[in-house]
């Protein structure tokens, strides 16, 4: 048995050098140094278990001194701190120091020593690494937890620690701090964790206040050391970081090292700030509740929920921790297994902040989003040429911030899915603002693929159906915020993850739903939906253009979705609309390039910052003005009708406000700034200025606002606007020097000391719409150029441009004239040659280029023949008229080759020969514009039109299962009777002597008239091809219409005719009314037809078509308030009850209605009629001039087809209709006045009662049966419904407050079926004279009000002049012009886009021939021409 070796036997420390002294005798610094560091080096090299302990207890005791721990030299410092923790290892795992002692080393090790480990450039920056190693990985730092009252010295480790490494590069040489120093400190504070029973609280603020490091708003609150540049470096460096912060990381390190205890601390921090401020938020509440004690009853739920919200303080500390709660899942979610459960208790909440947190932190951290924020949003530039690409990976920046990447470590929904089924019920709350937050996060959701984990595509599914919901949530807050969360969507999102549920056309999905906010009633709303569409497509515009189905179908509709809000008519949405179209569909600066000659003064194209140019692309090979092209192509390519009407008209509205727009530049300049050198003018000037101010300023919504802004520019007296101004406006500027006077025109606004960001809101949309940006000289080449190549499939709608532009803006196609001339000779056919099919074009442009310099066609042989051959064998018809059209007008031999071209026509006309219908072409424009030549072969040409095409049936109609079918497109035998009509009717039309003009129109109007009323048949024989009726009907409606936009011509069609012409409004087909209807608004807006037409529309009564029949509507209250805005401009004017007055006429057309019966069912269809325009027109104002014009009816007999049954027809339609208006008043609480004066009936329609006691008992006689009363009560209230469903609200309808008073939803209208073969009357008081019956071939689909037809005989009345009748009722009232006076566009909108070639044709003709003199009975010509919304006044006599 061997015994124990004795411990004296052992080695020990073998240093004997004192290294205490007495007070008054210190050991040299130079000698301390040196022993202290023999003594280290000696205790380096011993291990614990081969040494006596005992060797190092007088050592121990001298290195625990008050002299060294407390030393003032560094070094001294640094070498006792290793030799101290060397006797700690050593002697571990009793130390050989007391309580106290151990309290004064470590808190010398804590304070002095570990701090300098921030300075790695220290001279014993080895002895500080020494202690912390040997701190950590003997665990010596764990006695720190066995000293009493050690809390201190522990926040001070942590803090110093943290400190050490948030800044880390405070050395003087700059020199970065080894990572082995983080890992040691990280290393240290994990052991104090896991060795210590309980954190000090601070001690876990401190940890957890390293997670706000990465959010740079929160920096200022992470230590109370920190310094305030600190913080602001830190706030600049942090949006450039490659990786978390040091210090973030060891806190990151530390918290998964210690899951456990680390989520006992959390919790209970997270806890305790939950209670304080809920604690704060009730006192807060019990105080309001003393001094306010009936807040509660004053409060609506969600303000009693903020009576009681915490302070100010008590909510940022409430925002810090839900921060922090981010952070921490994104680094160490272990952590929060207590606070999550926690936090799905704030969801049910009283309190809404407190709700409106945890549902935004609970988002966020799905979706991964950190302290940090969320990542800058996906870079969508409409002007970045070239366009994204979906193959673009747009997610990854090139200085891509790690910290605000959202990453989310593992999938929420499963780790805790009762918690995540919580947060998604919160789409229910009550709160708008709960709901608003709620939104926001499912779409971070989405966005983010619940922070790159992603989801299933069940839950991609139900949260894409939630955010459609959301969409059209009842609350504004709601709808903006899910409308602002699909702008956080890269493309490549939208298609992918938006798209799949259904696209902008499709009813319930996110982007459907994102459409229809376009027209939201909230303008805030409107905005963001609007810029967030236009942006989608402006940028997507690369890949539709491409063919790419997936983002056609999502989001191709976009153009058409934002162009229809053009039909609400709100000025807010119209100035949006400019903003959105030319800055987000069609950028100002779209392409960021310049072409080859338009280079910088360095070599380098223009380049916009951050556009998309590849490295392969050529800047100086592309061409900026075919890129633009292109874009503008693509967008009309996509518009559907409607919208391409808008865009068509607003191009026609820049042509008219650019002159405008040069008037007022014009009077600024007589202004001078308010110096006028010629006093008598000064009024006339100002008194100008001051209307075209007013016309301007009326397109905006803040009237008053625009006015000022418009008046200061105009006091401005910059000579430079002005000039920059008129560049912009210019037909002959090209595209870049537009953009570049628009900017230099903006900038100088933004410079002057005297305007304000309003004159920008002003400038900017007016500038827009005066600008000459899509009708520029500069596109001209690129349309043409697409028209002929058909590149990308855009030919066809390049051909549609150059139509509007040749239509429109002929001067911008002045530059290229002689190309297109030069193409016309080429292209030119013969008699064994046709020509190409897009020469039509080209004519057309040619034609109106001509209309406006005529000098400048050419006027060479080779040219004229090139006009001829079109003239006489033009594919198709249209390509003659228009040769014709550039003979006419430029060709100085005009005369005799007009005479010639007669003379070819008629000889070699042949049906079905080559050219037929171009020589037919041909005869019809040279008899508008030649009528000399052509008269002279007039009988020939009669014979041609009449004979040989118009009473010639070839294809017989008598084996077709229908009598009355349309067709898309016609045949050449009916395309030669339309040509032979417009020959008969334009020898009217040019015809210039009214005295002889009756005799000559006779048997024109007799044949349009047996058109009219047979349904498109004018034979006898009856066997005329079912396609060709509704066609023939059709034109010889609009002829009608053409030939009453002629003075002379008007007062030829008779009462009989015109009410059969109005019955074309109920066609059974639907082309033929929509089109007719399109031709009358288009000339009623025009001003070109007389007061009787505006009776025309109300026939829509029954219109089955929804569609024709809103777009009706909304035309005729334009027209309304067109007339209203005229008088409250001319208050001496009386065209204000203009609508009003056409009711006599109104009720006259009904009365002779072939529809009409005496049955209860029967008057109250015909109510309907009333009710329409009742709801169309009447107002409070004006419903008593209709009730007494209703009463006036009763009092007259009938003066069209005079018998006691039409008497009786008009008296039963006279109570019908002071019923009905009876009703109206009574539902609106309205106030029928008594009118002062009678007004006087047109006498063409009505004839006085001569007989005072017959027109008594008329008068006393209820005609109505009194079962009628019923049925017209319940249609007024139904009307009534239908009509606020369509928007309008009455003055009387809307409170002060400017809220409407009912907003149900109105119940389908019964539509009224199609005609019975017999109608069984009740018994009348007044016999009844038979109804025709019905053929009953006519479908019942389309339910319309026609169940016959009117024959008329096409006679011409030698009557009063229709005018007359109408100047008698207003009295100079109603106020138009004729074609022969000048023409302006009331509406200040077009009406409709499709135009009439044959409108030009007619000023060509008024250019050539002399004017006629006007009756002195002619309506007199309106100098000032007022408006309502979006309309006009001519700038004329102002």
């Amino acid at each position: 048995m061997e015994l124990d070796e004795p411990a004296h036997n052992m080695p020990g420390l073998q240093f004997d050098e004192p290294l205490s002294w007495r007070a008054g005798k210190p050991i040299a610094i130079a000698d301390l140094l040196r022993r202290l560091q023999k003594l280290s080096n000696q205790m380096k090299e011993m291990e614990q278990e081969e040494n006596d302990r005992d060797s190092f207890t007088s050592v121990a005791k001298e290195l625990a001194s008050h002299n060294l721990l407390a030393h003032k030299d560094k070094g001294v410092k640094a070498w006792t701190a290793c030799c101290l923790v060397d006797i700690l290892r050593l002697c571990a795992p009793d130390a050989p120091y007391t309580g106290q002692q151990l309290k004064d080393i470590f808190n010398m090790l804590i304070t002095g020593i570990l701090p300098a480990l921030a300075d790695p450039s220290n001279a014993y920056n080895q002895q500080h690494l020494y202690v912390l190693n040997s701190l950590a990985q003997v665990k010596s730092i764990v006695l720190l937890t066995d000293i009493p009252s050690s809390e201190a010295l522990m926040m001070h480790l942590f803090t110093n620690f943290f400190d050490i490494l948030s800044g880390s590069t405070n050395s003087s040489s700059g020199e970065q701090m080894g990572k082995n120093v983080e890992l040691g400190m990280t290393s240290i504070l994990i052991i104090v964790i896991d060795e210590s029973a309980t954190l000090p609280s601070e001690v876990v603020d401190v940890l957890v206040a390293q997670f706000l490091r990465t959010d740079p708003r929160a920096m200022s609150g992470v230590n109370g050391k920190a310094k305030k540049t600190a913080v602001a470096d830190e706030k600049q460096s942090i949006l450039m970081l490659k990786e978390p912060p040091a210090a973030y990381n060891m806190a990151k390190t530390i918290c998964n090292s210690c899951p456990e205890k680390m989520a006992r601390y959390i919790s209970q921090y997270f806890n305790d700030v939950i209670v304080d401020a809920s604690s704060s938020s009730a006192a807060n509440a019990s105080n309001k509740k003393v001094s306010h004690r009936r807040v509660s009853d004053d409060l609506d739920d969600s303000e009693a929920e903020l009576a009681g919200e915490p302070s100010e303080d008590d909510l940022k500390e409430l925002r810090k921790v839900h921060q922090l709660l981010r952070e921490l899942w994104r680094a160490c979610p272990a952590v929060l297994q207590n606070v999550i459960p926690q936090l799905e208790t704030e969801l049910a909440a009283e309190n809404v902040h407190l709700r409106s947190l945890a549902t935004e932190t609970f988002g966020d951290i799905i979706s991964g989003i950190g302290a940090a924020g969320l990542p800058p949003p996906p870079l969508l530039d409409p002007a970045a040429y070239p366009p994204m690409s979906l193959s673009d990976s747009v997610d990854v920046e090139v200085n891509e911030n790690v910290l605000t990447k959202p990453l989310s470590p593992q999938p929420f929904p499963q780790a805790y899915q009762q918690a995540y089924t919580s947060f998604l019920g919160r789409s229910h709350d009550k709160s708008p603002t709960i709901r608003a937050v709620w939104t926001t996060g499912i779409g971070r959701i989405l966005a983010t693929s619940a922070g790159g984990v992603g989801l299933s595509q069940k839950e991609e599914e139900r949260l894409t159906t939630d955010l459609a919901r959301m969409l059209g949530d009842a609350d504004e807050k709601v709808r903006i915020a899910a409308v602002r969360v699909v702008g956080i969507f890269s493309l490549r999102d939208v298609i992918f993850k938006i798209g799949p549920s259904g696209g902008l056309a499709s009813q319930g999905s996110v982007l459907g739903t994102l459409a229809e906010r376009v027209r939201d009633r909230k303008h805030l709303v409107r905005v963001e939906a609007m810029r967030i569409l236009g942006r989608l497509w402006g940028v997507a515009a690369g890949e539709i253009l491409a063919g790419e189905s997936d983002v056609i179908s999502a989001i191709g509709a976009a153009p058409t979705k934002l162009l229809d809000t053009f039909y609400a008519n709100e000025p807010e949405i119209n100035i949006l609309l400019d903003h959105v179209v030319y800055e987000q569909l069609l950028p100002l600066s779209y392409p960021p390039i310049k072409g080859k000659s338009a280079k910088l003064a360095n070599g380098n194209s223009q380049k916009a910052k951050g556009s998309q140019i590849s490295a392969d692309a050529e800047p100086e090979s592309l061409d900026p003005d075919k890129i633009r092209v292109e874009r503008i192509l693509l967008l009309v390519k996509g518009l559907e009708e409607k919208a391409k009407k808008v865009f068509f008209s607003w191009q026609v509205r820049q042509v008219q406000l650019a002159k405008y727009m040069a008037v007022l530049l014009g009077r600024c300049e007589d202004y001078n700034g308010g110096v006028i050198e010629v006093k008598e003018q000064e009024q006339a000037i100002k008194g100008h200025l001051s209307r075209l101010i007013e016309f301007f300023a009326r397109q905006f919504p803040d009237t008053i606002k625009a006015t000022e802004c418009l008046w200061k520019f105009v006091k401005m007296h910059d000579r430079r606007c002005y000039q920059l101004i008129r560049f912009c406006i210019a037909p002959e500027s090209d595209y870049r020097t537009v953009n570049k006077a628009f900017k230099e025109l903006i900038k100088r606004i933004e410079q002057s000391a005297s305007t304000s960001q309003e004159m920008l809101n002003i400038f900017i949309p007016l500038l827009y719409r005066v600008s000459v940006l899509v009708y520029n000289k500069s596109h001209v080449e690129a349309i043409m150029e697409f028209s002929r190549t058909d590149e990308e499939s855009l030919g066809a709608t390049a051909h549609e441009l150059l139509r509007e532009i040749s239509t429109n803006t002929p001067e911008v196609l002045r530059a290229q004239v002689q190309g297109i001339c030069t193409l016309l000779q080429e292209q030119a056919p013969n008699s064994r040659k046709p020509n190409v099919p897009e020469a039509v074009d080209n004519l057309k442009a040619c034609a109106s280029f001509a209309s406006k310099y005529a000098k400048e066609i050419p006027q060479d042989r080779k040219f004229v023949q090139a006009m001829t051959n079109f003239a006489l064998y033009g594919i198709p018809a249209e390509a003659a008229k228009h040769a014709i059209t550039i003979i006419m007008t430029a060709s100085d031999k005009k005369e005799m080759l007009a005479k010639e071209l007669v003379s070819k026509c008629i000889k070699s006309f042949k049906y079905g020969g080559v050219g037929f219908l171009a020589q037919l072409a041909t005869l019809s424009q040279l008899m508008l514009l030649a009528p000399s030549q052509a008269n002279q072969e007039i009988d020939a040409i009669s014979t041609v039109a009449i004979q040989d095409v118009l009473l010639q049936n070839r294809s017989s109609g008598t084996d077709v299962s229908t009598n009355y079918a349309w067709t898309s497109s016609i045949d050449a035998e009916c395309e030669a009777k339309c040509w032979a009509l417009k020959i008969l009717v334009n020898r009217v039309r040019s015809h210039l002597e009214p005295d002889t003009l009756a005799e000559i129109a006779e048997p024109v109007y007799r044949i349009l008239s047996k058109l009219v009323a047979n349904d498109g048949e004018c034979l006898a024989s009856n066997d005329t091809s079912a396609t060709h009726k509704p066609h023939l009907r059709l034109l010889a409606a609009r002829l009608f219409l053409k030939l009453c936009t002629k003075k002379h011509a008007d007062a030829l069609l008779n009462p009989i005719s015109f009410n059969a012409l109005a019955l074309v409004t109920q066609d059974v087909v639907l082309q033929v009314r929509s089109s007719f209807l399109q031709r009358l608004k288009k000339y009623l807006g025009q001003q070109k037809l007389g007061q009787r037409f505006y009776a025309i529309p109300f026939l829509l009564a029954f219109e089955p078509n929804t569609s024709l029949k809103s777009d009706s509507i909304t035309w005729i209250r334009s027209r309304v308030n067109y007339f209203h805005t005229v008088k409250a401009q001319q208050p001496a004017s009386k065209a204000s009850v203009v609508m009003e007055l056409v009711f006599a006429r109104l009720l006259s057309l009904l009365a002779h209605h072939p529809d009409y019966g005496l049955t209860v069912e029967e008057l109250t269809d015909f109510a309907r009629y009333i009710t329409f325009y009742l709801n169309s027109v009447a107002t409070e104002e004006n419903l008593s001039l209709i009730y007494h014009i209703a009463q006036r009816v009763k009092q007259m007999r009938d003066a069209i087809s005079p018998s006691p049954d039409y008497d009786d027809r008009l008296y039963y339609l006279s109570d019908l209709a002071q019923m009905t208006i009876r009703k109206f008043e009574e539902a609106h609480h309205w106030s029928i006045q008594t009118m002062p004066a009678k007004v006087r009936l047109p006498t063409t329609l009505f004839s006085e009662i001569r007989d005072h006691e017959e027109a008594q008992q008329i008068a006393e006689r209820n005609y109505l049966p009194e079962e009628v009363e019923g049925g017209i009560e319940g249609l007024v209230r139904t009307s009534m419904r239908n009509a606020r469903s369509h928007g309008r609200k009455r003055r009387s309808e809307v409170h002060e407050n400017g809220e409407d008073r009912s907003s149900k939803r109105a119940r389908p209208i019964p539509i009224r079926k199609g005609p019975q073969k017999e109608k069984k009357l009740k018994a009348a008081k007044t016999p009844k004279t038979a109804k025709r019956q019905s053929d009953g071939s006519e479908p019942t689909s389309t339910e319309r009000r026609k169940s016959g037809r009117v024959h008329v005989s096409g006679g011409i009345y030698a009557e009063r002049d229709d005018e007359e009748d109408d100047e008698e009722m207003a009295e100079g009232v109603a106020t138009w012009k004729y074609e022969d006076g000048a023409v302006v566009n009331g509406d200040g909108k077009s009406n409709d886009a499709a135009d009439d070639d044959d409108d030009e044709d007619e000023e060509k003709a008024q250019s050539k021939n002399s004017t006629p003199k006007r009756s002195p009975k002619g309506k007199k010509t309106a100098t000032t021409t007022g408006t309502g919304k979006g309309g006009r006044r001519t700038a004329k006599g102002r």
